[in-house]
């Protein structure tokens, strides 16, 4: 198929995905010069079959009817629709591409995922529901695989190609009553049995599950067939969040046991409430941390803040400064975040509330043995290979101990600049422990007031912080 041309226009030049709905491609718009595209096609029968029956020529017209609405919503939040319409027997939408992760591979890459993270997707998330719910559009599959999350960290919610159109004088639904179109585990349970209407809580009910699995790594309710899954949701509370992660806010714990209500009366009543009740667990603007790829707080840690320029990593890029045959140099001005002493890093100021600057007086160079590897992170850190640069001091740092001793001045080196890179590029769970250790060796030798020590506690406080520990 590739090569396509729908319509005249819209060029498809490889496979996005596919699901029961249709495939989705990437290609150009050819009339507006080759801008960027996703285009949906979905075949009229095959849709047919799975919405109960339905004619073809209804769902056709229901289809461009839906997808008319759902153009009319401008919401960051959502996916820009260009086009809709037909090419023969298929069904095809032209949508804004988009770059990033899905929620679920984020997920995934990211686990134990932070408590204020997955507040911060939420809060997004209810955002653009609100905006769906207030133009009579229901979602109806909201779940990780239909949300995105962008390198800026907005998420996106994809797909509302099986949303209902809901208004006092139209009835007419995508799916009919007895088709289960959705996802189960994600489903509302007044969505899968059909005793009553499904609206904007049955998405709520979604966006609870997803909140759950994003806290606990885990869904609320598991069966392997569809009749046992509902059954538990219609009669089984599930385990709280705080069970499975103490370190949810008890706040969130309350929301997610509001969400998941069996009953749709017993949860928020809308996405505003549950934004409102997110809104205080928020980070605010200027709290601290670097500007992360796929970091979902930062829209509301720099709101409006400029993306990067493509190529460059966001926030000011580090520069190792040993030198494999000179010595480690003294602390230029204003090292360490604060500015006001010097750092216990090896690496220039890279945003307010990390470390930075080699310690005085450190000791020695690092021997010919370890001149390759630190070149090689030279080379790495010049064209912003940042994650591989931390795994070759993580995996230098063992053969370092077993030359030269675990309390050398070379190794203590090459686990300040490990710890350096790690804090730097947002890998917070992993520069935890090296930058506890570091301080307490450090308040050991030079008290627990030293300006080493005292940032060391910083930094280690604003780990704890990003984990939402």
């Amino acid at each position: 198929m590739n090569g396509r041309l729908i319509s005249g226009r819209y060029e498809l030049t490889e496979p996005l995905g596919r699901g029961a709905m249709g495939q989705v491609w990437g290609g150009y718009d050819l009339g507006l010069g080759g801008r960027r595209v996703a285009v949906k096609l979905m075949h009229s029968g095959q849709v047919a079959s799975l919405s109960g029956g339905t004619d073809p020529e209804e769902l056709r017209e229901r289809f461009e009817r839906e997808c008319r609405v759902t153009a009319q919503i401008d919401h960051p939040g959502l996916v820009a629709v260009h086009d809709a319409g037909r090419d023969g027997d298929e069904l095809y939408l032209v949508m804004q591409r988009l770059e990033g992760s899905d929620l679920r591979d984020h997920l995934a890459e990211w686990e134990p995922y932070p408590p204020q993270w997955a507040v911060a997707v939420a809060a997004q998330m209810c955002s653009a529901l609100a905006a769906v719910h207030a133009v009579g559009i229901v979602h109806r599959d909201l779940k990780p695989g239909n949300a995105i999350v962008r390198p800026d960290g907005r998420v996106v919610i994809l797909d509302l190609g099986i949303a209902a159109v809901r208004s006092a004088g139209d009835t007419t639904r995508l799916t009919r009553t007895g088709s289960l179109i959705g996802t189960p585990v994600y489903m509302a349970p007044e969505q899968a049995t059909g005793g009553s209407p499904v609206g904007p809580r049955s998405d709520l009910y979604a966006l609870g599950v997803l909140l759950y699995e994003l806290l606990t790594g885990q869904v609320p309710f598991d069966a392997p067939e569809p009749t046992g899954l509902l059954y538990k949701k219609l009669h089984h509370p599930p385990p709280r969040v705080r069970e499975l992660c103490p370190d949810a806010p008890a706040e969130l714990d309350a929301l997610v046991w509001r969400l998941l209500d069996k009953e749709p009366a017993g949860r928020p009543e809308d996405a505003h409430e549950v934004y409102a009740a997110l809104a205080p667990l928020l980070p605010r603007p200027g709290q601290g941390g670097p500007a992360l790829p796929l970091d979902p707080t930062r829209p509301f840690r720099e709101p409006m803040a400029p993306w990067p320029p493509r190529g460059r990593t966001p926030g000011p890029a580090p520069t190792l400064v040993v030198q494999p045959s000179a010595p480690l140099p003294g602390p230029g001005p204003g090292a360490g975040s604060g500015g006001a002493g010097p750092g216990y890093g090896t690496l220039p100021p890279p945003a307010p509330g990390s470390f930075a600057g080699p310690v005085p007086g450190f000791g020695p160079p690092p021997p010919a043995d370890l001149s390759a590897t630190l070149e090689e992170v030279r080379t790495l850190l010049s064209s912003g290979h940042y994650t591989r640069v931390a795994d070759l001091l993580g995996d230098a740092l063992p053969a370092a101990v077993a030359e030269h001793g675990a309390h050398s001045p070379v190794v203590r080196t090459l686990r300040k600049q490990y710890a350096a890179v790690l804090l730097d590029t947002g890998q917070y769970a992993r520069a935890l422990p090296e930058i506890g250790r570091l301080a307490q060796e450090y308040a050991a030798e030079r008290g627990p007031h030293d300006p080493v020590v005292v940032q060391l506690r910083r930094d280690e406080a604003l780990c704890l912080e990003r984990l939402g520990r």
